[in-house]
Order: C-alpha cells, then sequence, then structure tokens
C-alpha cells in the first residue's frame, strides 16, 4: 500500500512537469551558433576521463588483492 502511494504521489509531481512548456533556450542558441559541439565534446572528454580513472583504480585494486591472497 505504501508502494501505491508512493507512486502516486510521484507521478503527481511530474505532471506538475508537464504543464510547463518552456522549452530550453539555452541548448536552442546553443545549436545555432554550433557552439552544442564544444559542450558535447567536453562532457565526452569529462566521462572518457572518469572511466580511465575507474579503470586504473581496479587495474590497481586487482593487483593489491592478488599480491594479499598470495601472502596468505
Amino acid at each position: 500500500m505504501k508502494k501505491i502511494f508512493f507512486s502516486l504521489i510521484l507521478m503527481m509531481a511530474t505532471l506538475q512537469l508537464f504543464a510547463q512548456d518552456n522549452g530550453v533556450e539555452m541548448a536552442d542558441t546553443l545549436r545555432n551558433n554550433g557552439k552544442i559541439y564544444v559542450v558535447v565534446i567536453c562532457i565526452v572528454i569529462i566521462l572518457l576521463g572518469l572511466l580511465a580513472y575507474l579503470f586504473s583504480i581496479d587495474k590497481r585494486l586487482k593487483k593489491i588483492e592478488k599480491e594479499s591472497n598470495n601472502g596468505k
């Protein structure tokens, strides 16, 4: 019963968002000027950096786990 009540509250909250039809002026302006590609490239670079960092941490963690298992 709590799940149904909670989902109804969430649906009511999202209905208010559909009532607002502002449009995104900033994205339209960036798209018209061709600068949206700069934004997309920056986001891709940041995500690739994060992924590379996570893979390097995973690699180091596997190395540490392997060394600790060999020592036992």
